[in-house]
């Protein structure tokens, strides 16, 4: 079982739409990280790891990276008129469109209650908790995103 297991571990490993998808998030998180890192001058271990493997919003998107990677991977390895190719193309327009609309309004309207939440209590001393801010995407995020995937699954596919 344990030799089964491995080998399906390195088959996975060697996909290259896995590669050219995971490559492209990781990339994105990381070069978020950087970004973060010269933007702040200094981050704690703690909020470094939080940076590279947990952070949204910022530059470049890490999802449109991923499901752009995906996509065009998907497109590259299975054919640009196979089932599974639509399916992660819809997929990816839907997780883009989610990046630049929903999340970035939810995480304005959730600054604004912030803000809100600030004057109640320093005018009337009502504490409230405050409400967690979710960042979406900017266009240009976005495009940047959708171009380091784009590319990052262009070169791994055509190795």
């Amino acid at each position: 079982m344990p030799g089964k297991l491995l080998y399906a571990l390195s088959r996975l490993i060697e996909n290259p739409v896995f590669l050219s998808t995971f490559s492209a998030w990781f990339s994105a998180q990381f070069i978020k990280t950087v970004v973060e890192l010269f933007r702040t001058r200094g981050l704690s271990g703690r909020e470094i790891l939080a940076n590279l493997f947990w952070k949204t919003g910022g530059m470049p998107s890490s999802h449109s990276s991923l499901v752009t990677a995906l996509t065009t991977s998907v497109g590259i390895m299975e054919g640009l008129d196979s089932v599974l190719f639509v399916v992660v193309l819809f997929y990816g327009i839907l997780t883009i469109r989610d990046a630049l609309g929903v999340r970035r309004s939810a995480g304005v309207q959730a600054q604004w209650l912030n803000q809100l939440r600030v004057e109640l209590f320093q005018r009337y001393g009502i504490t409230l908790k405050p409400v967690k801010e979710v960042h979406g995407h900017t266009p240009a995020e976005v495009f940047v995103g959708v171009m380091l995937g784009f590319f990052i699954a262009l070169g791994i596919c055509s190795l």
